[in-house]
């Protein structure tokens, strides 16, 4: 019967679908209950992540445990692409760079992101050169392979594409940032939404209409830290930036997601429920505010 049970869950885990796991919510506050901004989309026992913040490869591999996610353990992380290149959506890249491989990743990491991105890696490797020898010519005999990365600097488009998904890539505003991307992703069963840090554009809503999640950044309009920042320009810095309660319901009513879920709680200390009360006020479809490890 032990054995009948574990083959049932096996096949149910196998066939689940395609998950969304929040990895991170987390914004640059060190907030111990958010990591850093990361999210897999596990597609056909594959895993694409999605920004790589602080954390990012421990939390991956506490929601593989959790949940049971074999595609999220440490070797197998492959694949990620980056929204922008603000601090605290790239702090993980040397994590997800260094770590898997010292744990048996033997494959080059694939990375997508804007211009830039070529230029960051380099350095990183640079700065970890000594580590990279030591472990590749020492007692560790590490390959040689598994902590080098093919960067793709990315416009907007299909930037991804195989037997399972594709990936189309569009443009965002994020304040002072050239280039910002948000990034759809049309799997088999599911289509899904990340808007990445931005605010308000024809270009992402015009990409999120009927998809089945969008996942949206959000700050509340009542918090009231805003107010307090060291900084007269802050209220016009949120507005460049990011987007609001009252905005992401106007989205979503005009795009009609099957679910809403907003992540990346800007600088918040507002609660879950209150957020989404102020979401609520002109948005009456389905909307979560997610915590990391959900999975959707």
């Amino acid at each position: 019967m032990r054995c009948l049970l574990l083959l049932t869950l096996t096949c149910l885990h196998a066939f689940a679908g395609t998950q969304i796991v929040i990895l991170g919510t987390g914004t640059p506050r060190a907030d111990p209950d958010r990591s850093g901004p990361a999210v897999a989309v596990i597609s056909n026992d594959q895993a694409y992540l999605f920004d790589a913040g602080p954390g990012v490869v421990r939390r991956a591999a506490a929601a593989s445990r959790v949940h049971g996610i074999p595609a999220l353990a440490a070797p197998r992380l492959s694949r990620v692409f980056l929204t922008h290149l603000h601090s605290d959506h790239t702090l993980g890249l040397p994590d997800i760079i260094f770590s898997p491989w010292v744990l048996g990743r033997t494959a080059p990491l694939d990375l997508f992101g804007p211009p830039g991105t070529k230029a960051m890696v380099d350095h990183i490797e640079a700065a970890w050169q000594q580590d990279i020898d030591i472990r590749v010519h020492g007692l560790e005999h590490g390959n040689e392979t598994g902590y080098k990365v093919t960067v793709h600097e990315i416009e907007p488009g299909v930037v991804y594409r195989d037997s399972g998904l594709k990936i189309t890539a569009f443009p965002v505003h994020h304040g002072s940032w050239p280039q910002a991307f948000g990034y759809r992703i049309d799997a088999p069963d599911r289509s899904i939404v990340i808007s990445g840090d931005c605010s308000p554009s024809p270009a992402l809503l015009e990409a999120a209409k009927g998809c089945d999640l969008l996942l949206h950044e959000v700050y509340s309009e009542t918090e009231p830290e805003h107010g307090r920042r060291n900084s007269v320009d802050w209220p016009e810095y949120m507005r460049q930036f990011h987007t609001s309660t009252a905005q992401v319901a106007e989205i979503a009513n005009q795009a009609k997601p099957k679910l809403l879920v907003v992540y990346h709680q800007v600088w918040g200390s507002v609660e879950d429920e209150a957020l989404l009360k102020e979401v609520r006020r002109t948005y009456l479809g389905t909307v979560r505010s997610a915590k990391d490890l959900d999975v959707y």
